[in-house]
């Protein structure tokens, strides 16, 4: 049998990924990627109205800007902008623009919380028009004027977005995955604006090249500096003390805060041990039951305190909200991953200070790259 055959879901040609049925090739590689794909509708011009309870910043107005006249040149973007910049916002515009030409628009990121989350944030921006998600356990309707999907669900998309909006275009599980890179590149009909506060050299290098552009903003829209991590080096016991302190503490001054811990297992083991000396909190992960009723719930002011593994990295804002990283320097945690986890602090107005503390046994190469990074941004205020 020959190895010429090239999927055309997910373009592997390796025959390692390759298997037979009844004489048919067929891709291992992207086998669970199987399901009803969108209709190939043609879009008509829609009435779209952007309706916001706040103003864009200068910085922000101008790269919304740059984004439609790059669109309109058939040039690719790459927006890249510090945690708390307000990269969504920044996007808004072509979005716009792109439903009222009647463009078929989708805006995708890695994760389903964030998915879920960004849904609500744009159907209150754009009021009038039909904003759908699509994520796993939730593929019902799969059409709409600007569709909100995982990574994982643009198998059900090929040829199909005018303009792909794809945000943490660096995080887990999209990052390095071959196979969802390919199916991305497969739904993209028309252009794209890519998003990231930490952009892989990698992706620098592509949007450095022909029919690519990459937008800088290296500054919060408060115009407030992002908070720089604390470094504490001590030995584990002494991390839990150290967090069992910083929570008394900040239950006194009614701010929420955010444990991060690099495991699943971490997370159970540490809120176990937390909730014997303070009440008040929870924890989350990927294999949590009820995750986002607990997620919302701490959003609410309804726990003092989250343990939570990375799933809440990235796309979640909380007021006055403080931060700890448990065991810092543990090799799962890149400085891309420890910028993301501090720029959960002082993202919102009014509140634009706050603690972010590494706790490890040993300060890591990735903990001082993180830390150098964060004040470098914060030298362009």
């Amino acid at each position: 049998m020959g190895t010429s055959f090239v999927c055309p879901r997910c373009g592997n040609s390796d025959p390692r990924f390759l298997g037979y049925k009844n004489g048919e090739v067929y891709c291992r590689k992207c086998i669970s990627f199987r399901g009803e794909e969108a209709l190939e509708k043609k879009g008509s011009p829609k009435n779209v109205v952007l309706s916001l309870d706040y103003r864009l910043s200068k910085e922000q107005e101008t790269l919304s800007k740059q984004i439609i006249e790059n669109y309109d040149k058939g040039i690719d973007t790459l927006v890249y902008a510090v945690c708390g910049s307000g990269k969504t916002e920044i996007s808004y515009g072509i979005i716009a623009r792109s439903m009222a030409r009647g463009l078929r628009v989708g805006f995708a990121l890695p994760r389903r919380d964030v998915v879920i989350e960004l849904y609500y944030r744009l159907k209150s921006a754009f009021p009038h028009n039909s904003i759908v998600a699509v994520y796993g356990g939730n593929t019902t309707r799969l059409e709409g004027d600007c569709i909100i999907l995982t990574t994982h669900q643009l198998y059900r998309y090929p040829n199909y977005f005018d303009l792909l909006v794809m945000d943490e275009i660096d995080a887990f599980p999209f990052k390095g995955n071959d196979v969802l890179i390919a199916m991305y590149k497969r739904s993209l009909k028309g252009h794209c604006v890519m998003m990231s506060a930490t952009p892989s050299e990698a992706v620098i290098k592509e949007f450095q090249g022909e029919g690519h552009a990459i937008l800088e903003l290296r500054t919060r829209f408060h115009k407030h500096p992002i908070p720089v991590p604390k470094t504490i080096t001590v030995p584990s016991i002494f991390q839990l003390l150290f967090v069992i302190r910083r929570l008394r503490v900040y239950g006194k001054e009614g701010k929420p805060c955010l444990i991060f811990v690099p495991t699943v297992e971490d997370a159970e083991l540490l809120f176990q041990k937390l909730s014997m000396f303070v009440k008040g909190g929870d924890y989350v992960s990927s294999k949590r039951r009820m995750r986002e009723a607990i997620i919302s719930k701490f959003k609410k002011g309804g726990y003092r305190y989250l343990v939570t593994t990375a799933v809440l990295e990235r796309g979640v804002t909380v007021k006055g909200v403080q931060v700890v990283v448990y065991g810092a320097d543990d090799p799962i945690y890149d400085s891309a991953a420890l910028i993301q986890i501090a720029g959960r602090v002082g993202r919102k107005k009014g509140a634009e200070d706050g603690d972010v503390f590494f706790l490890a046994k040993e300060e890591s190469k990735s903990m001082r790259k993180a830390i150098k990074e964060i004040r470098f941004c914060n030298t362009f205020l």
